[in-house]
């Protein structure tokens, strides 16, 4: 085999391979965290987010029929609807910039090489509203700016070429701490960085011919459980008015041109609702409920050929969904469950003007966002990241002209703007909450009467008045904010660093808010976990009602995992 070019093959290998190093190493990369939280999950979101293209890639291999354009379309898109957490974002920017270089090319040498990492730097770059050095960036670009060097040299083995690449972001790898100080305090480098060595190095071997276990399992059970928990006011319940949802893609055999588009966008009309029609390129996505999928099955082969095809019966599942309900939803009469039904036989009706999308956790939190009026909750947070495509589901679901997302962690803010940049037929609002209880404080200073600008801009400022702290416990020893900390230890973690430490969860929590307390504040919110007991609770409003005697105190129960407290100020 010639060494100074991949054609599509070859390159499909080489990225399965890099998924498959990726997700073998996903849990040495979990613990890399910087905080030694019971959580770490980079490895995890990098690995969901290369898994859904590696799936979509080996799909195409299955065909026997692959090219330059179609793999690359895979590896893009099949990213960009996994992307999870800022890590996953980033690296679906990289591959989307990528194979926008080289998408065009038979054959990748050198040369196309340097530029397709040039291209996917620059587009991850731009992907992220204030890049930090001393990330996975910075391993990307000292990767790039080596290809560049080599290729202007005029190095023309791809195996050579590799190697030094590799060798060099490496090197940028481990001099991360020297840029990130809390690396270093913590005695790791970035996560990120690491993880997208492991893809490049299985890419590599695979490049050289070692014997790899390519196989990709296709059950998204394991891998990506379903998350979202739908709210029973909003969505398990409404009359189901077409009972066919229907997705496929049509591979274009023609010009999709503006009028072929609204033609078909308009017949789908004539037959269905929540009609979601996506022209990229040589391919159209289509969404569909329908009481006849064959019609819209006939009508799209007009366009080309189908692939993904799925068609369900949404009346089916809508009676296993009022069967779980009354399983799992014991406490929930036949006549609330009648009265919610009557609540939302509208939902198939006139789109509401503005609707909200939560990410959240904890059976107490969610129904403290449920009786504010929150329409859909997308069940995760720190400890299970969502995906773009979560929020794009979500988003699908909520029948509202503008939406506002709150992403409530700063780690799922890049998922919920990539989404945004997805949708067309919606005007979606990402309020960059960074925690549960700013979620909650947004939602409350939503005001009717206002402008969704108004709104918009009320919203985001009053959550900066909000500051959370959160009680968890620490998985392995490190020194952080020149705090000692032993693993199994507990640990108070506020918006910007470790405020308290040690053995006793009462005396850290209580410690911890001592540390975000100041002359202003006036409402503490107590939100006690999964693990924690009513009584524990109730001990610890005592104690800081003691303290501070002027502020007004809130308990309620959370629900949250791995969080013994999650408590704000304001």
């Amino acid at each position: 085999m010639a060494s100074n070019t991949i054609d599509a093959g070859m390159f499909a290998k080489m990225f399965l391979a890099g998924a498959k190093n990726l997700e073998s190493k996903k849990e040495w990369i979990n613990e890399l965290n910087v905080f030694p939280v019971p959580d770490g999950d980079t490895g995890t979101n990098m690995t969901l987010t290369i898994m859904s293209a590696a799936k979509e890639v080996a799909a195409l291999r299955d065909t026997g029929a692959i090219d330059m354009p179609s793999l690359c379309k895979a590896v893009s898109s099949g990213s960009l609807r996994g992307a999870r957490g800022n890590s996953g974002v980033i690296l679906s920017q990289l591959f989307r910039g990528f194979t926008k270089s080289v998408k065009t090319c038979q054959e990748i040498t050198v040369p196309v090489l340097a530029d397709a990492f040039e291209k996917a730097v620059e587009t991850a770059y731009k992907a992220v509203m204030k890049p930090k050095e001393g990330t996975i960036l910075t391993v990307a670009k000292g990767g790039a700016e080596k290809a560049r060097e080599l290729a202007d040299a005029g190095v023309e083995d791809l195996a050579d070429f590799l190697d030094q690449v590799i060798r060099y972001a490496d090197e940028v790898l481990s001099r991360t701490p020297e840029l990130l100080p809390v690396l270093k305090q913590a005695g790791v480098v970035d996560s990120g960085g690491q993880g997208l060595m492991q893809v490049l190095k299985g890419a590599y071997d695979a490049f050289l011919g070692k014997e790899i276990d390519l196989s990709i399992s296709t059950d998204q059970s394991a891998a990506s459980p379903k998350k979202v928990s739908e709210n029973l006011e909003a969505q398990a319940n409404a009359e189901i008015k077409f009972g066919y949802c229907t997705e496929f893609i049509i591979m274009l055999n023609r010009v999709f041109n503006i009028k072929m588009e609204m033609d078909f966008k308009e017949y789908l009309e004539s037959i269905g609702d929540s009609i979601v029609v996506v022209a990229d390129d040589d391919v159209v996505k289509v969404h569909v409920h329908t009481n006849d999928p064959g019609l819209a099955i006939q009508k799209a082969l007009k366009y080309g050929a189908l692939s993904n095809l799925k068609i369900d019966n949404m009346r089916l599942e809508h009676q296993e969904k009022l069967f779980k309900m009354s399983q799992n939803e014991a406490a929930v009469s036949e006549a609330q469950i009648q009265h919610l039904e009557e609540q939302n036989s509208d939902n198939d009706g006139p789109r509401k003007d503005v609707g909200f999308i939560v990410v959240s956790v904890g059976d107490g939190i969610n129904e403290i966002l449920k009786a504010l009026g929150v329409d859909y909750i997308i069940e995760g947070g720190q400890t299970m990241n969502p995906s773009t495509e979560d929020m794009l589901n979500a988003i699908e679901k909520v029948n509202a002209e503008n939406i506002f997302i709150l992403p409530n962690n700063k780690n799922i803010i890049l998922a919920a703007n990539q989404a945004k940049t997805l949708v067309e037929d919606k005007n979606i609002i990402v309020i960059p909450t960074k925690t549960v209880p700013q979620g909650i404080t947004a939602v409350i200073n939503y005001v009717p009467d206002l402008s969704i600008e108004e709104n918009t801009e009320t919203m985001t400022e009053e959550i900066k008045n909000v500051h959370t702290g959160q009680v968890t416990y620490a998985v392995r020893d490190t020194t952080i904010d020149d705090k000692e900390i032993k693993q199994g230890d507990f640990m108070g973690i506020g918006d910007k660093g470790i405020l308290s430490v040690g053995s006793q969860i009462q005396d850290v929590a209580l410690r911890m808010i001592d540390e975000m307390m100041s002359d202003e504040m006036e409402l503490i919110s107590i939100y006690y976990g999964a693990d924690i007991t009513e009584d524990d609770a109730e001990a610890l409003k005592k104690e800081v009602d003691k303290k501070y005697s002027g502020c007004d105190i809130e308990l309620q129960y959370g629900g949250q995992p791995i969080y013994y407290y999650t408590v704000s100020v304001e």
